[in-house]
This record gives structure tokens, sequence and C-alpha cells, in this order.
């Protein structure tokens, strides 16, 4: 492969999954963030999609870090072989660090926390089906994280729901 072509391919990759990650960032902050008694009495089929989410908010914020995490780690994996294709050894790294950080924070996490904040109702309606589809397919992941994190929680004194608070439920 050429230095372009990986070049390019690499920034293509890299732009696709910033909006995926902000799409994960955004659906969190909105699903949460949405006052308890917003649902009921709804009346659109996304309500009920997103009603079943929240049902097990755990399992659901799950999905969501599961999904973002893999998405970010990608994107500094992506940005290390491009950036290391300039730099050598610890400078490499550094910039890459810097750079990776800088995209996700920005891209990634803070403007689309903000996004999911400000428009949360219509953005949790849209997302829920989404975020269905996700959950099924990483449905062993999810799982195994799901159980993992109840049992450290528990283990450790912590509350297995930390979640509720935030859903009302």
């Amino acid at each position: 492969m050429t230095d372009t072509t990986l070049l390019v391919g690499g920034a293509i990759a890299v732009l696709v999954l910033l909006g995926i990650s902000a799409f994960f960032s955004s659906t969190e902050t909105a699903i949460f963030s949405l006052p308890p008694d917003w649902l009921d009495g709804q009346d659109d089929e996304r309500a009920a999609v997103l009603a079943d989410l929240r049902a097990d908010p755990h399992r659901l914020l799950v999905t969501l870090l599961v999904g973002n995490n893999v998405v970010n780690v990608a994107i500094s994996s992506i940005v290390t072989v491009l950036v290391a294709g300039t730099f050598s050894g610890a400078v490499a790294v550094a910039v890459a660090t810097l750079v990776a950080s800088l995209l996700v924070l920005v891209c990634g996490e803070i403007v689309p926390k903000s996004y999911g904040l400000g428009n949360a109702r219509g953005w949790a309606l849209t997302a829920a089906g989404p975020i269905t589809t996700v959950e099924r397919v990483l449905f062993p992941v999810v799982v195994v994280f799901d159980v993992l994190t109840r049992r450290i929680g528990a283990a450790i004194g912590g509350d297995s729901d930390i979640e509720e608070p935030y859903l009302g439920d």
C-alpha cells in the first residue's frame, strides 16, 4: 500500500470512526439526561424502543461504553499507524497520543455530549433503534461486561445499578 493510500484511507477511517464515537457519546448523554417520566404518554413507536432500552440501564450503559471504547481505541490505533510513518519512537507515541486525544475529546466526546444534552428528546428517540441493533450485534460482549461489572461492583461494595438515579427508575 502506498503512503498516500494509507494516509487517505486512514484519515477516512478516522473520520468515520469519529462519527460513530460521536453517535455513542451523544446518545449516552441524551438518554440518561431525559426526565424519568418523559416517556409516559409518548405517541411514537420509537418511544417504546427507548423504554425497552431504559428498562435495563446498566446493560444500556455497557452497550454504549463497549461500542464507544472499541471505536475510540481503533481511532487511536489508526492515528498511531499514520503518525509512525512520519515520526519515530517516543516522538511518534507523544504525537499520536496528543492527536488522538484531541480528536476523540473534541469530536467524539465533548461536542457530541453537548449536542445530546441540548437535543435529548429528539436524539434519544432517533438513536433508540440503532442502539438496539448495536446491543444485539454486540450481545455476547455486552453480556460478559454486564455480568462482570455487576459482580465487581457488588464485590467492592458498590451499587451495581449506579445508573438508576439518572433514569429515575
